[in-house]
């Protein structure tokens, strides 16, 4: 996972749901379309065996393209299933002891609302990116948003990687396109009946 390109990179999320028998082939579709630099695993299953199947299928998929998978939440089972790392829910709680546990070489990124402060607590404890969001409006959660501008005092303040993430709009990409590193594409494409198409036409919008 870099940011070696001027332009924001795209963070694939898959799907909370789908089908081992057509998802990867969709995945590989749209990872062949459009450049992406991460991929998140993100199951809304609590099912072990289900979640190591799913992520040995997207495994193949994404390292075969040289991309990075990260594994939502579940920290034990990433060494186990040859993940490159993990994206934890719970802003800056739990990503020293993740970091200590995964080691160095892991990814290890963390989602932390609209909040600064749990941001930058979580640069400090030693994460690879921080996740900003829903950045667009969304009947899901308590309503709160984050917000452009702080987006822009991030960027121009923290090193730490930033990603924008949640309802992403057209619009938004382009207005945040200067100030993240990274956005958190998922429900926006998987919800179209062209995923492929939809997200290269959102990363047209990023490129301006």
């Amino acid at each position: 996972m870099t940011e070696d390109t001027q332009d924001p990179q795209i963070y694939l999320i898959t799907p909370p749901e789908f089908e081992l028998s057509t998802f990867p082939s969709l995945l590989a579709r749209v990872l062949d379309q459009t450049q992406v630099a991460c991929v998140r695993l993100a199951l809304a299953s609590k099912d072990e065996d289900h979640i190591a199947r799913a992520a040995d299928a997207c495994r193949a998929i994404c390292h075969e393209r040289d991309i990075a998978l990260v594994l939502e939440s579940h920290i034990l089972m990433v060494e186990r299933l040859g993940l490159d790392g993990v994206h934890l829910t719970d802003g800056a709680r739990s990503v020293r002891k993740v970091r200590k546990e995964l080691g160095q070489d892991a990814i290890v990124g963390t989602f932390c609302g609209s909040s600064r402060h749990e941001g930058l607590t979580a640069g400090e404890a030693d994460c690879d990116y921080v996740a900003f969001g829903p950045v667009g409006e969304t009947p899901l959660g308590d309503g709160s948003r984050a917000k452009a501008d702080l987006f822009e005092w991030w960027s121009e303040i923290i090193e730490v990687p930033v990603i924008a993430e949640g309802a992403l709009s057209i619009d938004l990409l382009r207005v945040l396109a200067q100030s993240t590193d990274f956005f958190a594409i998922g429900d926006e494409i998987w919800s179209t009946d062209d995923p492929a198409a939809t997200l290269a036409q959102m990363q047209a919008a990023i490129q301006g």
